[in-house]
């Protein structure tokens, strides 16, 4: 087949008045191809790529020993006690799922909404959003201890007549997020089909062949497979679309429909949702700017996407800050002694430091995307998310932990320390996700060629408002 060489671009600004992404006439739908399939074709992936892949590499290792070093000894190794007996593990699941939310909002709720702008950064969050799920799945199947009894969790007929107690969270979790995770994974690989014919097309090696081949399922872009394809996509976008609001309120419920003050609360499922886009579009943010930078397509991640993207995340941010509001109203309100006293004790007891840390970072940051130079100088909006994730990972730790340090009974009160293996399973969960999300950028197209080129308009010129 023929092909078209690459256009040359002008990366050296991200300034929109200075530079208009693929303006210039003859930049048509073939254009879109070579960028993105450039990147995955190209022999070696840029210097930043391994150092990034080693580090994360080395941390995805120090996840998996110090995970069978917990199979082997016990959840022991990690700080828990009683009272606070779930910490790191609990913590870390819910801040990897918040992680995946902004993947199916982007993907299925502005797909539906016909936001085009979607096109050239739901492929990579999409992508998130399968590797947050399985860090954030990992926790679960570890915090119980006996691993390999797990399968006990799944309701299947058995010799012993035994099934599982459908009033536990813990079995909640387990289907909401496998739910979750079933759905968003088909609808990830849904719309990479496309690409990956087009791919397998411009194959040179044997094995890419094959391998691209295998996963296009036989796509030749004939008009029956278009039909099938959009409305299966959107069969799928509109299942998508629930999970969004329905896994976070499924994993608050885990807190909310205890007694424990701080956790007792009917605001917590939107409070959960919100802060999982909140924190989810924080990570897509993070992720994508030093990828359009080392890949080279800050003509399709366009300055005009990662604003709308920090719209969305001042907007979220405000929602957060009104949670914590209607928090310390609501255990002002109820007359109720222990809630003030969980209140009082976030802001005042021993582990102070993390709940204003939280507000700093959840309510305060996100406000300088008020104004427009932090919404679209990459350094600045990577400060911002990153103070975000921060601050949404302490948000989950003040929850949780601070909480059941202090409940009803002072003799029952203790205090709760991370062990280095709680700390280095964490930082191996972040070298696991990362490594995943570097392996997808290189082997597989991170910018869906197929849905950036229908808003298109008829002609193929690309122009920075259709994309």
């Amino acid at each position: 087949m023929s092909t078209v060489a690459a256009p040359s671009f002008d990366n050296t600004t991200d300034d929109p008045r200075v530079r208009a992404p693929l303006t210039s006439p003859g930049q048509d739908l073939a254009s879109v191809t070579e960028l993105v399939s450039g990147v995955v074709e190209r022999p070696r992936p840029p210097l930043g790529w391994y150092v990034a892949f080693v580090v994360s590499s080395a941390w995805t290792g120090v996840f998996l020993l110090l995970a069978g070093y917990l199979i082997g000894t016990g959840v022991g190794v990690w700080g828990n006690n009683i009272p606070v007996a779930w910490a790191f593990d609990i913590a870390n699941f819910v801040f990897w799922i918040g992680i995946g939310h902004a993947g199916t909002l982007i993907s299925a709720i502005l797909f539906l909404f016909r936001q085009k702008w979607r096109t050239s950064i739901n492929r990579a969050a999409e992508a998130m959003t399968i590797f947050a799920v399985i860090c954030a799945g990992l926790y679960p199947a570890l915090h119980v201890g006996r691993v390999w009894v797990e399968y006990w969790l799944f309701p299947y007929p058995n010799q012993m007549s035994l099934w599982p107690n459908f009033r536990s969270p813990l079995l909640w979790d387990v289907v909401a997020v496998s739910t979750y995770a079933t759905v968003s994974l088909l609808f990830w690989y849904l719309g990479m089909v496309p690409d990956l014919g087009t791919l397998r097309d411009r194959a040179t090696g044997r094995v890419r062949k094959v391998l691209y081949g295998v996963f296009a399922l036989g796509w030749r872009g004939s008009a029956r497979q278009w039909h099938r394809y959009e409305r299966a996509y959107l069969l799928l976008a509109a299942l998508s679309t629930p999970l969004v609001l329905s896994v976070h309120s499924v994993v608050s419920c885990d807190f909310a429909v205890a007694l424990l003050p701080g956790w007792h609360a009917t605001i917590f499922p939107p409070y959960f949702v919100a802060g999982a886009i909140f924190s989810g579009f924080a990570m897509v943010v993070t992720l994508m700017v030093p990828a359009r930078a080392y890949f080279g397509l800050k003509d399709l991640i366009t300055i005009r996407h990662l604003e709308n993207m920090n719209k969305f995340i001042l907007a979220t941010g405000c929602m957060v800050g009104y949670s914590y509001a209607v928090e310390v109203f609501c255990a002002w309100y109820s007359g109720n002694p222990y809630e003030w006293f969980a209140l009082v004790n976030r802001a005042l007891g021993p582990y102070a430091w993390c709940y204003w840390t939280m507000v700093l970072c959840n309510v305060v940051a996100p406000q300088l995307f008020w104004f427009k130079r932090w919404r679209t100088t990459p350094a600045l909006m990577v400060l911002v998310a990153v103070l975000v994730n921060v601050g949404m990972w302490m948000e989950r730790f003040v929850i949780i932990v601070v909480s059941l340090s202090r409940d009803f009974l002072p003799s029952s009160w203790g205090f709760y320390m991370p062990t280095w293996v709680d700390l280095g399973m964490f930082a191996g969960s972040f070298g696991l996700f990362f490594t995943l999300f570097l392996l997808f950028c290189r082997y597989l197209p991170m910018v869906a060629m197929a849905e950036v080129k229908s808003v298109l308009p008829h002609g193929g010129t690309v122009r920075s408002e259709d994309v």
